[in-house]
């Protein structure tokens, strides 16, 4: 009966007091999903227009076609699509082998430099990388000439670039997430003989899942749509990935095909959205689980 009489005391948050506490939190979602879904819907609409341009579409969706998407098959982007995905997946494995082991042999052992290491990995990431620009530009132009499959035009070396500085953010990333798993685990199984490689592959890392899965998602995403070194790297035409090709599409500010360019763009954000899609229960696991203990 009391419990009756409490909840009849309770009268609903309305009129101006809603508003206030409750309204404009809507007012402003749905204004924020408006902004944020109208472009992908003007990209859209673009692709599915032939002939048409992003600055001459007012209406969306006037002409549907896929001459676009067809016409796509006919170019380079398919090349470079793949160039993108060999790329891009060979430096969120490499990645993530490097920053395991690192962030493992951190966490685990005490050796002499450990937190001079960890400071040193912490104040190179400091320097941007447009400062290193030209010397990995002239670097890869001497290693070319006596390693080819490492020099400028060769997604190899574009590769070893990424990956020469993928450990600093990530290594840190991973070591606090090593460092919430408890050492008995380690003690005990050293005491049943087992070795250092066998409790990092057969115990640590399937415990470390989620980390892996968000230092790989980032790697992937962030050199799938690198443009810079890319650019940098890769001279010709034939050899560029989907950042590169399609700048270059879009470079001519009056003779871009810019249907074709809105065709690519959707094309190219597919993978990356079913990979969110496939990878979204690991990522908010992973990237909290390591500020628990550091």
């Amino acid at each position: 009966m009391a419990v009756k009489l409490e909840n009849a005391n309770k009268s609903p948050v309305s009129g101006l007091r809603w508003w206030k506490e409750v309204g404009w939190k809507h007012i402003v979602a749905l204004v924020m999903i408006a902004i944020c879904v109208f472009p992908l819907l003007y990209v859209m609409s673009a692709s599915f227009n032939p002939g048409g341009t992003l600055t001459g579409s007012i209406r969306l969706f006037e002409k549907v076609s896929l001459e676009n998407y067809q016409t796509l098959l006919g170019s380079l982007f398919p090349r470079w699509m793949l160039h993108s995905f060999i790329v891009a997946t060979a430096t969120a494995i490499g990645t993530v082998l490097m920053a395991a082991a690192a962030a493992y042999a951190f966490s685990r052992f005490r050796f002499k430099g450990r937190r001079g290491s960890l400071t040193a990995l912490l104040i190179i990431q400091m320097f941007p990388q447009m400062l290193a620009f030209v010397a990995i530009f002239l670097l890869l132009l001497t290693i070319g000439d006596i390693f080819p499959v490492l020099g400028i035009g060769s997604l190899l070396g574009l590769i070893a670039v990424y990956l020469g500085g993928a450990l600093g953010a990530n290594t840190f990333l991973m070591y606090g997430f090593f460092n919430t798993i408890p050492d008995d685990l380690d003690e005990a199984a050293k005491i049943d003989g087992a070795t250092h490689a066998q409790i990092f592959w057969g115990m640590i890392m399937p415990l470390v899942t989620p980390i892996l899965s968000v230092v790989g998602l980032l790697s992937f995403v962030g050199t799938y749509g690198e443009f810079i070194l890319a650019r940098i790297i890769l001279a010709r035409p034939e050899n560029y990935t989907l950042a590169v090709g399609l700048y270059v599409w879009a470079s001519d500010e009056r003779n871009a095909p810019w249907s074709l360019f809105a065709a690519g763009a959707v094309v190219a954000a597919i993978p990356i959205v079913l990979l969110f899609m496939y990878l979204q229960k690991y990522i908010v696991a992973g990237l909290t689980a390591g500020g628990v203990k550091g």
